[in-house]
């Protein structure tokens, strides 16, 4: 069985892992045979958003390409938020029109994505990456038809240790992002939070994969 490594910048080709690997468009790298696509919003640049966006379009009618992301918004960077919105909501109707998956980096702006995904009427997955917020925020994700990947937080911060438990098995998802550490250290303390195995919370994320991806 195996690991399933929801968002990674670090390709390590390891055999038992399943790697999505985030990809740009303006920095494709074809040996990658799984990834994400997306225009992030510390990356939006006017003179060339519209190459990025047919580099984008067409990367994602090839079989690697598994989501569109990481995209969203962050309410902490100098890009207006305005701006911002368009590129994303633009980004969420290209995933509609393809049946792809979507995720989503978000920075302080949890309700205008939830508020997004409502206005826009996006029936594909949504899925948080990086989560590190409080239940309250996590419970309203739920809520609303989300995913949430934990994973550079859920090592950092213990607090992260309730969220975590209380979410339902059937909407998390695990990851590195940038991280040294591995995907099995996220996967040995995401068991021990849950109180299963290793084997176990595998089984449960892969699943998790297999619906959310259709493979």
């Amino acid at each position: 069985m195996q690991f399933y490594n929801l968002h990674t910048h670090n390709y390590t080709a390891k055999a038992n892992v399943t790697e999505l690997v985030n990809q740009y468009p303006d920095s494709f790298d074809e040996s990658v045979p799984f990834w994400s696509i997306g225009v992030h919003p510390w990356r939006i640049d006017q003179q060339r958003i519209e190459d990025d966006f047919a580099v984008l379009e067409n990367k994602l009618e090839l079989p690697g390409c598994y989501a569109i992301g990481e995209c969203g918004l962050d309410k902490r960077i100098e890009t207006p938020l305005k701006e911002q919105l368009v590129v994303f909501e633009r980004q969420l109707l290209l995933a509609e029109h393809y049946r792809k998956p979507v995720i989503i980096h978000c920075v302080a702006a949890f309700q205008e994505v939830i508020e997004i995904k409502k206005k826009l009427n996006i029936t594909v997955p949504m899925i948080i990456h990086g989560f590190s917020k409080h239940m309250q925020v996590a419970e309203s994700l739920v809520k609303n038809g989300f995913y949430i990947s934990f994973g550079k937080y859920l090592l950092r911060n213990p607090d992260l240790e309730i969220v975590f438990k209380s979410m339902p098995d059937d909407k998390i998802f695990l990851e590195t992002d940038t991280i040294e550490e591995e995907i099995y250290a996220v996967y040995e303390l995401g068991a021990k939070y849950k109180n299963i195995s290793t084997e176990q919370l595998k089984a449960k994320i892969e699943d998790n994969f297999n619906f959310v991806f259709g493979k």
